[in-house]
């Protein structure tokens, strides 16, 4: 007798296997995959045994070539030869036009804002070439598990904006992709590590990559993560230390007859140098003392000299921490552990500072380099659904804040920096005008009260609002941000449900300058920011104040006042103009609030006299409430 395997409509004829899924770290300079099996996270390798794939992509006239046989080919085709791609992802051409010298690559111009780059395998986005890689680890994960993915999760630098978020997740979508979520690094690096499965406490991660550097501040209680806050630098990195020691190399190499400077460099020159000055970098993680030999020339480094080219580096993602540790409203004596992520953190000097800055020996049991996709994969594993989501339970938090442009120029905050996410916050707004039908709504982030020194998301309009007097309309607006950090915004007028919506996917990305001068700011002006935002919210009811009585002076100022009634008001109304103009919030409110003194009796003999032209011509019994 043969025996049949039995599956509910819709089911897999085998309900117990597990699902495919991978997490995937898309790192600056080297990326990786990872899976789940018997219950344990495991990076994935190469046919070669090589678990890093170099985060590089060679276009030929042959075809594309990713990892680590483009990498070997930087030195004689670099501009074929792109690498840290990913510091270009979400970011406009604006942005880059001072640092085109630094990526050697043949930036294209044209009139869009994302960044076009010229190859042998023709014109290339980042997002494309981000692209390439993902395909690479998807291959990898495929080729090991035996068939399609069901779905990946892809981490993220914890402050990357919007747009790099949503760039990321355009180029999994080019390599046919089921991004199950996007993950911040620091998070996965925890996960990893099993801090989740502690009670309670407050951890920092450290994460400083070959690009990118973050530091979140987790508290976990009772198996929940929540980031208090976060921060970072997304153009700061190892990267950034190959390039301070190829200048010293290039001092070295100078003489007074032949100086030599980095922008004298030819792209072949300047990849052979970084590629020299990384292996400087390295040697001196196990030694005193490193060598290298370039064109005839030995070039010794001691690890003092290293330091010293690297400290002030160091100090911008120390400045960051304390930054972050302020945002979270804890001091360094709270934290319980800081876990080192990144291949960055195998420099002892980094090493050695964070140690002084937390007060506390650093977490670096598990390879820098492998932690965050180790973490994702634990994630990927729930979210795929071959464990129960309440194993684990992920709460990150708006960068910067989201608002709207109110009147006066000003800025109203709607989800605030730091918010846990995913979110849904609504407020309601209203018109300024009589009449008004439609409204432009102005999508801002940052933390400054003055919509000129935040930066614009989006704009969009929404029309068909009935025609009322001013301040009689409800326009509900929505913002909700999902669990990628993306942003949609929803304006609906309530009592005729007319609405309009936006998916905000900016082009580009803000830079690392950008962000933090955004911070900063908003700290060093926050007292200045008060006064403007308080003077200009009083020039808004200046202006509406003024409006109102001018109409109404016309309409029926002759009639219902007497010649010094009218003068007095009158004369009040252009104080308060000049005022408006000229004074600071107080001197205005001052000004408010005697024209309203004298306009209440008119505004009263108004009523009164609409009252009585309104009932002109009806008899009382038609209003009595017995009828109704």
């Amino acid at each position: 007798m043969a025996l049949l395997q039995i599956a509910e409509p819709g089911q897999s004829p085998e309900p117990h296997a597990l699902k495919r899924a991978v997490g995937i770290d898309l790192g600056t300079t080297n990326s990786l995959v990872a899976t789940v099996r018997n219950n344990r996270a495991e990076t994935l390798s190469d046919i070669d045994g090589r678990v890093l794939l170099p985060s590089v992509v060679r276009y030929t006239q042959e075809g594309v070539v990713v990892g680590h046989e483009a990498k070997a080919a930087a030195a004689i085709d670099p501009l074929n030869t792109l690498i840290s791609i990913k510091r270009l992802m979400g970011r406009g051409n604006e942005e880059l036009q001072n640092q085109e010298k630094q990526f050697s690559y043949r930036f294209v111009s044209n009139n869009s804002v994302v960044p076009h780059i010229e190859t042998a395998g023709g014109i290339k986005t980042p997002i494309e070439i981000s692209a390439e890689i993902l395909s690479e680890l998807a291959m990898r994960g495929k080729e090991t598990l035996g068939g399609e993915l069901d779905g990946v999760v892809i981490t993220v630098p914890a402050y990357f904006d919007d747009a790099q978020r949503q760039a990321t997740k355009d180029a999994a979508s080019i390599a046919g992709l089921n991004v199950l979520r996007l993950l911040n690094e620091p998070t996965a690096a925890a996960v990893a590590y099993g801090l989740d499965k502690q009670d309670s406490g407050v951890i920092a991660i450290y994460d400083l990559g070959g690009g990118t550097f973050d530091i979140s501040i987790l508290r976990l209680t009772k198996g929940v993560f929540e980031v208090l806050a976060t921060g970072g630098n997304s153009a700061l990195g190892g990267d950034d230390f190959d390039y301070a020691i190829m200048q010293w190399v290039c001092e070295q190499l100078s003489t007074e007859q032949t100086p030599l400077t980095v922008e004298e460099l030819s792209p072949e020159q300047e990849r052979e140098l970084l590629t020299l000055s990384c292996d400087l970098k390295e040697q001196l993680t196990d030694k005193s003392t490193a060598v290298i030999s370039y064109k005839k020339n030995d070039i010794e480094l001691t690890r003092e000299q290293l330091n010293q080219l690297i400290d002030p580096l160091i100090a911008k993602t120390l400045l960051a921490c304390k930054r972050s540790l302020r945002d979270a409203g804890i001091d360094k004596a709270d934290i319980a552990n800081v876990v080192m992520v990144g291949g960055s953190t195998r420099n002892l000097r980094v090493r050695q500072n964070v140690a002084e800055l937390f007060e506390c020996e650093p977490l670096v049991d598990i390879d820098p380099d492998r932690v965050v996709a180790m973490g994702a994969a634990l994630q990927a594993d729930i979210l795929v659904g071959n464990k129960p989501d309440s194993d684990l339970l992920l709460l990150d938090v708006v960068p910067l804040s989201l608002g709207l442009e109110t009147m006066g120029g000003l800025v109203e905050k709607v989800i605030h920096r730091n918010t846990t996410i995913p979110v849904t916050k609504a407020q309601e707004f209203t018109t300024f005008k009589d009449g008004q039908t439609a409204m432009s709504i102005h999508v801002l982030q940052g933390e400054r009260e003055l919509v000129s020194d935040c930066r614009s998301l989006a704009r969009f309009e929404l029309r068909g609002i009935p025609p009322m007097v001013a301040g009689a309309a409800h326009i509900r607006i929505t913002f909700q941000v999902d669990a990628d950090g993306l942003l949609s915004v929803n304006a609906e007028e309530t009592s005729t449900g007319v609405a309009a919506e936006i998916i905000v996917k900016p082009s580009y990305g803000l830079s690392d300058d950008e962000v933090t001068d955004m911070l900063r700011d908003s700290f060093s002006n926050a007292k200045r920011d008060i006064e403007i935002r308080a003077q200009r919210e009083q020039q808004v009811e200046a202006e509406r104040l003024i409006e109102a009585l001018s109409i109404a002076l016309e309409e029926d100022g002759q009639e219902l006042l007497s010649a010094d009634e009218f003068k007095a008001l009158s004369l009040a109304i252009d104080n308060l103009k000049r005022s408006h103009n000229e004074d600071g919030a107080d001197k205005i409110r001052a000004e408010i609030e005697r024209v309203n003194g004298l306009s209440d009796a008119f505004a009263a003999r108004r009523m009164d006299n609409n009252i009585k032209k309104a009932l002109s011509g009806h008899h009382l019994n038609e209003f009595d409430n017995t009828s109704l």
